[in-house]
């Protein structure tokens, strides 16, 4: 019979606590039971970037028809941020400690009174206004007239039955528009149940639909007609924006540059590697996201050498070591490729202080 030393069985039922407390630190719940250990955090950290001159999965991440495009070099970068949620407290402490992500309460990524679903169609819905902007932006800038193209219904909403994938809104209420703004600052003017007519063309005809508003379920007592909208040029181009499983506003004004860079003569980043992020405006605005010190931190580790921020950002932008980029200051499109135009020649950029 071989013995155990005093020594070694120390060692040996020592290790034991050990191994049953690392096991636990990874368990999101109880064994044998329905009580979570996961904390009610999420940890925001860098996420990746997509070049929207390059392509994605073999297919070009903005795709332009009906024209040529123009050649294009360099990258425009659109950046992200990453969510990581369900997590034991060893977990979320590990994240914070020797990643650099940071710790947000969890009802600022999922509010709680939203379900999954809601919260997913709440995602969409951001992005694809998001791309209409960007495509009304862009083609505001360039000069080329635009129209709304419906994309589609939100289920159970008051628009279902009434309005059809690829109707063309022309007039809200008698009242000409193009822009999908417009038909969201009609709607915001009145109140739930009242009703709204839209003039629509399908198939070649036109059609008029009265339509009863519903009641939005992220903001009682605000109207909610239930359209997803985008915006298609008038005079034969198309613009497709291909990313999968990318949500929120915050691709805008990077989405806006490569389809101006794609549309006119040149390079508007002078064939050099920038990177971005910000919200757009059918006028061109450029608001603020969240996340931005993240963002920054991804494309500076990717060697990018300027970095497009808006204006409110400016002071989160730079609050953390960003080494040689250039954090330019933005408030519109136009100060974006001036920005731009600005670093490619050496002159001074505007830059976040």
């Amino acid at each position: 019979m071989t013995r155990t030393s005093p020594r070694l069985r120390t060692l040996v039922w020592g290790a034991v606590p050990v191994l049953a407390l690392s096991a636990l630190a990874t368990m999101d719940h109880i064994p044998g039971t329905d009580i979570s250990l996961t904390v009610p955090y999420a940890a925001e950290g860098p996420g990746p970037m997509f070049n929207t001159l390059g392509e994605q999965d073999n297919v070009p991440v903005v795709e332009i028809s009906g024209e040529p495009v123009d050649e294009t070099a360099g990258a425009l970068e659109m950046t992200t941020v990453s969510v990581r949620t369900n997590m034991t407290l060893a977990q979320a402490m590990g994240r914070w400690l020797t990643t650099g992500d940071t710790l947000v309460p969890i009802e600022q990524v999922f509010p709680p009174d939203m379900s999954e679903k809601e919260i997913e169609q709440s995602n969409q819905q951001a992005f694809t206004s998001s791309e209409a902007a960007a495509t009304v932006a862009a083609m505001n800038h360039l000069g080329r007239p635009v129209q709304i193209v419906v994309a589609d219904t939100i289920e159970d909403s008051a628009a279902v039955d009434h309005i059809e994938a690829e109707d063309v809104i022309i007039a809200v209420d008698g009242q000409p528009v193009d822009q999908p703004g417009q038909v969201q600052e009609q709607v915001r003017a009145k109140s739930p149940g009242e009703e709204i007519t839209l003039t629509v063309r399908r198939g070649g005809d036109e059609v008029e639909e009265t339509i009863p508003l519903g009641e939005n379920p992220q903001d009682p007592g605000a109207p909610m007609l239930g359209i997803l909208m985008t915006s298609e040029p008038t005079d034969g181009i198309d613009v497709e924006y291909n990313l999968q499983d990318v949500g929120g506003p915050s691709a805008g004004m990077i989405f806006s540059l490569a389809v101006i860079d794609k549309l006119s003569p040149g390079e508007l980043n002078g064939g050099r590697h920038v990177a971005g992020t910000g919200t757009i405006s059918e006028d061109g605005t450029v608001g603020p996201i969240g996340g931005i010190v993240h963002k920054v931190r991804a494309a500076e580790e990717k060697g990018t050498e300027l970095f497009l921020a808006p204006a409110d950002n400016c002071t989160e932008a730079i609050s953390r070591d960003h080494g040689d980029m250039v954090i330019a200051k933005v408030t519109t499109l136009d100060d974006a490729i001036t920005a731009m135009a600005d670093f490619d020649a050496g002159r001074d950029v505007e830059e976040c202080s």
